[in-house]
């Protein structure tokens, strides 16, 4: 960045579910020339970065200063997500209202839904969340599909019955098994008879798993910005998803949306016969270009 000092960020965060979204951002906030403390705010730092609400406010209240700029990055609406409301959604505004000179959402889905429920917060921005290039990424060559049956992948770090167990369970049982191939990743509640499954993975191996399938299948609901969905098309994947959340936003052209489970055998059949075209149509959010926005409203 040409500066002779390093402009120094805080990033002030509990247990995320993106966490490996936040890591890449770091590191490549890194390579700009910023200094990143973690869970603390030292006499030099000019801006923090807070995530929802797993974080220790109290903490930051001790190191709140009025010449630091604070920017809150929110997602959900968490009630919506979870699919009941506990007052974390009232919480966050709360703490948005004490702390936030400007607030990131990770998706319009999430900014719209938001307003809908007349949960406001400051400066509202959308900057949506990028996989690291260095793992995320399509393989080198693909084999071709030849007659072969449409591999086809889903993933999930939280095993909460929204992410789609339901529709995992309707896919195990009624898709044509000569046809499709289904592999789950993560965890799950559910049990399957012929849908292949395994544990949680490090980011490596699952991208390297992600690489060697078709289609990814996202099945969550009102996801305001799946990470897994993200990572998968950044694998190359086109996507069948569940119209709900932010998945319309997140994929584009790059695959095709279902309301009802009934639709699933129709939609992977026609991406089967798109594949090529529904790959090329695919836009995953640049870790670069989301580093910008970030220093933007940072303001840095």
């Amino acid at each position: 960045m040409g500066l002779r000092t390093k402009p120094r960020a805080a990033l002030v965060h509990g247990r995320s579910a993106g966490r490996r979204v936040v890591r890449a951002l770091v590191r490549e906030l890194g390579r700009r020339g910023l200094t990143v403390e973690t869970n603390r705010i030292s006499g030099g730092t000019t801006t923090c970065l807070f995530n929802s609400f797993n974080f220790d406010a109290t903490r930051l209240r001790r190191f709140e200063r009025t010449d630091v700029r604070m920017v809150h990055r929110v997602d959900g609406p968490i009630g919506v997500y979870r699919g009941y409301d506990d007052g974390t959604d009232a919480r966050i505004v709360t703490l948005n209202h004490e702390f936030a000179d400007a607030s990131v959402f990770q998706s319009r889905f999430s900014l719209e839904k938001h307003a809908e429920l007349g949960l406001e917060l400051r400066a509202p921005v959308v900057i949506a969340n990028a996989p690291d290039p260095e793992i995320f990424h399509p393989p080198r060559e693909r084999r071709p599909r030849t007659g072969e049956r449409l591999r086809v992948i889903a993933t999930s770090w939280s095993d909460n019955p929204r992410k789609g167990v339901d529709l995992l369970g309707w896919a195990d049982r009624n898709l044509d098994p000569s046809h499709f191939e289904l592999t789950f990743a993560g965890q799950t509640q559910g049990t399957f008879e012929r849908i292949r499954t395994v544990g949680p993975l490090a980011s490596a191996p699952l991208a390297e798993l992600l690489r060697a399938h078709d289609v990814y299948l996202a099945t969550s609901r009102d996801d305001p910005c799946s990470n897994a969905l993200l990572e998968a098309l950044a694998c190359g994947l086109p996507a069948a998803y569940l119209r709900s959340g932010g998945h319309p936003e997140l994929v584009g052209e790059g695959g095709l949306g279902f309301d009802e489970p009934e639709e699933l055998p129709s939609v992977l059949s026609r991406l089967a016969d798109e594949l090529e075209s529904r790959r090329a149509a695919i836009r995953v959010p640049a870790l670069a270009d989301v580093a910008d926005q970030y220093l933007e409203v940072l303001g840095i």
